[in-house]
């Protein structure tokens, strides 16, 4: 089974989805995270079932959804992922994640 290792910007993300959401309905902010970690638990058993967003040197960024937030991890072998981030839908992910040396970006 993959390990899942949540980075501390991951988990900062999260946080700042859950206050957000939580200001107007604490409750619909705790179903969102509890879907969100749900979502990454699947991660377990199926580590491809995101979307190819780039091929990169420490290995595949795939992108996976959960309702308007994109999940964004790194795919490093059959037994790590990391997750790296959480955003929203509208966010522009380019903005937030690495690039490769050569720019070439994968199938989002």
């Amino acid at each position: 089974m993959v390990q899942i290792r949540w980075t501390q910007e991951a988990e900062k993300w999260l946080r700042e989805i859950h206050d957000y959401i939580g200001r107007d309905n604490p409750l619909a902010a705790g179903n969102v995270v509890s879907g969100i970690f749900e979502k990454v638990e699947r991660l377990q058993q199926f580590p491809e079932i995101g979307h190819r967003y780039e091929l990169a040197e420490e290995g595949d960024i795939r992108v996976l959804y959960y309702g308007h937030y994109r999940i964004a991890y790194l795919l490093k072998n059959t037994e790590q992922i990391d997750i790296l981030g959480i955003f929203h839908g509208a966010m522009e992910l380019e903005r937030y994640l690495p690039k490769s040396d050569d720019g070439m970006k994968k199938d989002v």
